[in-house]
C-alpha cells in the first residue's frame, strides 16, 4: 500500500494521531505512509450531538477510534454489530457494498477506509428517514 493521500485547502485542519495540524495559506498535498496512523479531517468530523441516526453512530464511534478516543481491539465487536445491524435496514447493493468496505476496513483496522464508507451512506439515510416523516 503506497499510504494515504490528503489533499488540503488552505487553513484546514486535520487531527494525526491526537495532534491537531493546520495547513498554511495554500493548497497542499500531504503523502501519510504510516499505515496505522490515525487521522481525522476537522472538516469531516461529526461532533456528539450530531450521532443522533444509526448511520451517524456508527461514524462518530468510528471517527473515535481514529481520534485516538476510542481503543480500536475494544470497539472492534462494537463496529462490526452497528454494520450489521445497517445491513438489515439498508438493503440496496450500493449500501451493502459500503457496508461490506466497512466491514473489510474494520477487520483490517483500516478505520479511515470504514469511516470514509459508512459517510457515503450519511445521505441515504437521510433521504429514508426524511420519507419517513411524511
Amino acid at each position: 500500500m503506497s499510504g494515504l493521500v490528503l489533499k488540503l485547502g488552505p487553513r484546514e485542519r486535520l487531527l494525526i494521531n491526537g495532534a491537531v495540524i493546520e495547513n498554511g495559506d495554500r493548497r497542499s498535498r500531504l503523502s501519510v505512509v504510516t499505515p496505522e496512523a490515525n487521522i481525522l479531517r476537522l472538516r469531516d468530523a461529526i461532533h456528539p450531538e450530531q450521532a443522533n441516526t444509526p448511520v451517524r453512530r456508527l461514524a462518530y464511534a468510528m471517527q473515535l477510534v481514529l481520534s485516538g478516543d476510542s481503543d480500536a481491539g475494544e470497539c472492534r465487536l462494537q463496529l462490526l454489530r452497528r454494520i450489521e445491524e445497517l445491513s438489515r435496514i439498508l438493503t440496496d447493493s450500493d449500501s451493502r457494498k459500503q457496508l461490506a468496505i466497512a466491514t473489510d476496513a474494520v477487520l483490517e483496522g483500516a478505520h479511515y477506509r470504514g469511516l470514509k464508507a459508512v459517510r457515503t451512506l450519511i445521505p441515504r439515510e437521510d433521504r429514508l428517514l426524511a420519507a419517513r416523516s411524511h
